[in-house]
């Protein structure tokens, strides 16, 4: 049976410049720190935003908190790198396996394939990535199709290719004269990180897939079955979006003060679309959106030489779809053209929308959201009921407590029991000591199971699959 959405579900709090939308469970919408509010109150104070919402895994970030979707008019709206988020592009991956649980129930097997991820896959903070004959200047400027074939696997099998269709968006385009004023050392580093994960949240992860019985049949269309293992990925656009960010926010900062512009906060950066800075930060953006889902997909690349190198050449890794949660852009509504913020946010349209991808016109495309580091992650897809949340739903678990915070309260011996250390069912992990990502425990963050539930409750979008961990891999901080 669908779960019957409530009004308990959903919130509307309203605060001193307008409304906030949170959609949470009660105890989830009962724990969240009055700060949320106050950084609600000082985004609403922005001239013209039409709707402000938080997904129930929100949690305070810079200017903006995680888990907001901030919606101005398209024609005569405002942007803001704080409702962005640093990490400009930042989201998931999922690739699809012809391997089952039982071919990776050897806890030996799965720390094999661990080492030999790690082999392709650069882990430490100053490694250059594998990928130096690519142009940086092709990806950002066009994408998954700046690419050479040799770096789309399933390129030379057209009727089965995933790589270019199964995605949010393959290319975006942007006046590419931005471009000129970029610094070489931008470039240059941002070209040595093309293929690499990065550190914080950010991970790699073996999982086995558990279907939902009652949408078996979208799993079904998606080529899903139960047992089979999925490789998830988390990660954006490196230093090219944090370069992007840092410089766009000091620019309009500047801007603000000459144009009389400003709230509470004095870090929450914005300008009008129609002004110059306004219109450079967004093709800048959509530059880093280029660099983060080709930067995904170059990810998934390496993982996929190291199933070979394991499991032989027959070893499958097709693209199952890949979003992101941390962008601005124009989507069409029954009322016209909005600019659509989104921090921590993850669209999730239902079947028959005409934004979805072709391969996902009839169904809805997978919505991916992470657990954290022990728990489960979801595979979901939209429902109607989305709409007037601008079909945001949750992009993670979110965080319950800061990374000092957690250091102080979370022992390694937890940490490890959580992760099963020294039992068949062992998630095995490639970080040598567990104290060094102490920070990313499952006791930092909410309740995943609940984040989901809340998700489900509202109306906001239903699960397809389960996803039990087998393997985890972060990178260097």
């Amino acid at each position: 049976m669908s779960t019957p959405i409530s009004s308990s579900y959903i919130h509307e709090v309203k605060l001193p410049a307008g409304s906030v939308h949170v959609y949470a469970n009660p105890e989830l919408f009962a724990g969240l720190d009055y700060k949320v509010f106050n950084m609600a109150n000082n985004n609403l104070q922005i001239p013209g935003i039409q709707y402000m919402g938080y997904t129930p895994d929100v949690h305070v970030g810079i200017g903006t908190c995680i888990g907001t979707t901030a919606v101005w008019d398209a024609s005569a709206g405002y942007v803001s790198p704080s409702i962005v988020g640093s990490d400009i592009g930042c989201g998931m991956r999922v690739h699809l396996t012809n391997l089952h649980r039982d071919d990776l129930q050897d806890v030996k097997l799965r720390r094999k394939l661990v080492k030999t991820i790690e082999k392709y896959l650069p882990m430490e903070s100053q490694q250059r990535g594998h990928f130096a004959d690519l142009r940086l200047e092709h990806v950002v400027r066009k994408g998954l199709h700046g690419l050479p074939n040799k770096y789309i696997p399933d390129s030379y099998t057209p009727k089965k290719s995933t790589s270019l269709t199964h995605v949010e968006e393959s290319r975006f385009s942007f006046n590419e004269e931005v471009l000129n004023g970029v610094r070489d050392q931008t470039w240059g580093r941002a070209h040595r990180q093309l293929g690499t994960l990065g550190g914080g949240n950010h991970f790699a992860e073996i999982q086995a897939l558990e279907i939902d019985e009652e949408h078996r049949h979208i799993a079904e269309a998606w080529g899903m079955s139960d047992g089979q293992i999925v490789v998830m990925i988390h990660s954006g656009s490196r230093s090219w979006g944090g370069s992007i960010s840092q410089e766009s926010n000091q620019v309009m900062l500047s801007q603000m003060q000459r144009l009389g512009l400003g709230t509470a906060d004095p870090r929450l950066a914005f300008l009008p679309l129609a002004h110059p800075e306004g219109q450079y930060y967004v093709n800048m953006m959509y530059s880093a959106l280029n660099y983060a889902t080709v930067n995904r997909h170059l990810i998934a690349y390496s993982i996929r030489e190291a199933f070979r190198d394991v499991f032989g050449n027959g070893c499958e890794m097709r693209t199952l779809y890949d979003l992101m949660h941390n962008y601005a852009w124009a989507e069409e509504r029954d009322e016209g053209a909005v600019f659509i913020h989104r921090k921590g946010a993850t669209r999730a349209l239902p079947a028959g929308h005409a934004g979805n991808p072709k391969p996902y016109l009839a169904t809805g495309h997978p919505a991916l959201i992470p657990g954290s580091m022990g728990t489960s992650s979801y595979i979901m897809v939209g429902q109607p009921g989305g709409y007037d949340n601008y079909y945001s739903i949750c992009h993670g678990a979110g965080r319950a407590r800061s990374r000092s915070a957690t250091k102080k309260l979370v022992t390694v011996d937890q940490f490890a029991s959580s992760l099963k250390v020294g039992t068949a069912d062992e998630i095995v992990v490639n970080q040598r000591s567990l104290e060094s990502i102490l920070d990313e425990s499952p006791q930092a963050y909410k309740d995943v199971d609940q984040i989901i539930e809340s998700v489900t409750g509202a109306g906001l979008a239903s699960v397809v699959a389960k996803c039990k961990p087998l393997a985890a891999i972060k990178g260097a901080k």
